[in-house]
């Protein structure tokens, strides 16, 4: 137990240290480098402190508060997350045009002259070799000239010299306050847009597959999936409606609700689940656990699940019968289950089935496929990666997981059939309520014989 905690304080270190080196180089570039107050840099430097706690104070919050009473308090960090990740990302793209411009600027400036000001040529004083008429009437107690008075015209009696004149904004300041202003029009722009994406309407997408062990008499068999809901503080009972009127316009004959439903326990949850008591699917609605329901209780979601019609598949494989064909539906707990005692079993999933009927396994992260390889699933169905759900975070994710998103064959090897591996992206979000270049989506999966 004290070795968790160590872990996790170590854990909160390193994340605390990142987000500081991000925001101090967001003060750089965007406070520091575009302007010389000394108000403003204060200002700047305190606003970044305070935006560098926000986040792990969201992420801490939204645990320990619970998710309806922490909404104040996600709306502002979780949509702070996706502007400074985006932030980070338009500054470091624009980093190199910069230093090019910076450099450019530092070469074409005369070498005598000072950055910041500009020299013009001043009269000599009265009585100089070169004073002019006005001047020499000045001498003669007439009122002097403006430029031949005060200190700017402390003349040697050598003829002109140069004065400085008001100094002109520089150009790698213009240049650095170019690049703040294109960085923040960019970063807002997109997470405007994501946002709008994240909060709207999921796509709802056909996908035809075709098994070769499915019966004929299947053909147009419809498995509507709705994976990673998350509901929580800023997605509730309206998102799951939506959803259940989007799933139910599909006339499923089975939907699959793949992982991820909510982020935060049933007690304070279960109502706004509570409208997929009214899916309409001819053959069942089905649930498989995900990392976030074990986070959230999942024992306690399994139970207000069933209240709801909807039943959860814990490695475990039932019949789906249409006349006289059939095939199995089967699915296995998430990996994350393992450290609460619950994780995937794939051999009593599957066990004790009839091996000429098609297998179609509800499994909610995608990694899982290579089990699934070697149990000779014909379609595994998979949400988890969001897409990627912040592009470019996408490449990320592909470092971790087989495929992002769609479809996608898993060569089978030995003799085996080759297994095709579905992953939706998900119908909400996690973290910041916004989708960039990660649509959301409900998935229509219609099977067809090969």
């Amino acid at each position: 137990m004290a070795g968790s905690v160590v872990l996790l304080l170590l854990l909160l270190l390193v994340v605390v240290a990142v987000l500081g080196a991000a925001h101090v180089y967001l003060w750089r570039r965007l406070v520091r480098d575009v302007t010389a107050s000394r108000p403003l840099r204060r200002a700047g430097a305190v606003a970044a402190a305070v935006l560098t706690l926000l986040v792990p104070a969201t992420l801490a919050g939204t645990r320990l508060l619970g998710p309806l009473r922490s909404a104040w308090l996600a709306w502002p960090g979780f949509l702070w997350m996706a502007l400074l990740f985006y932030l980070v990302l338009a500054l470091a793209v624009l980093e190199l045009p910069r230093l090019v411009l910076m450099r450019t600027a530092g070469r074409s400036r005369p070498a005598a002259a000072d950055p910041q000001e500009e020299r013009v040529p001043v009269p000599a004083v009265a009585g100089g070799p070169s004073a002019g008429p006005a001047v020499a009437a000045g001498a003669a107690g007439g009122a002097p000239p403006a430029d031949a008075a005060g200190p700017r015209a402390a003349g040697d009696g050598q003829g002109t010299r140069e004065a400085p004149a008001p100094a002109p904004v520089g150009r790698r300041l213009l240049i650095a306050r170019g690049a703040a202003l294109a960085a923040g029009a960019a970063a807002a722009a997109t997470v405007g847009h994501g946002l709008y994406r994240g909060l709207g309407a999921p796509d709802v997408k056909v996908v035809r597959i075709g098994l070769k062990r499915l019966d004929p008499r299947l053909a147009g068999f419809r498995i509507t999936m709705a994976s990673d809901i998350h509901l929580g503080p800023i997605l509730g009972r309206s998102h799951t409606e939506r959803i259940v009127r989007l799933v139910n316009a599909t006339s499923p004959d089975v939907v699959a609700v793949v992982g991820d439903l909510a982020d935060g326990s049933a007690a304070e949850l279960g109502p706004a689940a509570e409208p997929l008591a009214r899916l309409t699917p001819r053959h069942g609605a089905f649930f498989v656990t995900g990392n976030h329901d074990y986070l959230s209780g999942a024992d306690a979601w399994i139970e207000e699940l069933a209240g709801f019609g909807v039943r959860t598949l814990r490695n475990e494989h039932l019949e789906i019968a249409r006349g006289a064909a059939a095939f199995d539906l089967a699915g296995v707990n998430d990996v994350t289950g393992a450290s609460h005692h619950d994780g995937p079993d794939f051999d009593a999933a599957l066990r004790d089935r009839d091996p000429s009927r098609a297998v179609v396994l509800l499994a909610h992260q995608p990694v899982q496929v290579h089990e699934a390889v070697r149990h000779g699933v014909d379609l595994q169905l998979s949400g988890h990666t969001h897409g990627g759900q912040l592009a470019p975070f996408d490449l990320a994710v592909r470092l971790q997981q087989p495929v992002v998103a769609g479809l996608a064959r898993m060569p089978g090897g030995g003799g085996r059939p080759d297994t095709q591996l579905y992953v939706s992206r998900g119908a909400g979000a996690w973290g910041p309520p916004v989708r960039v270049g990660a649509p959301p989506d409900i998935t229509v999966i219609e099977l067809h014989p090969a």
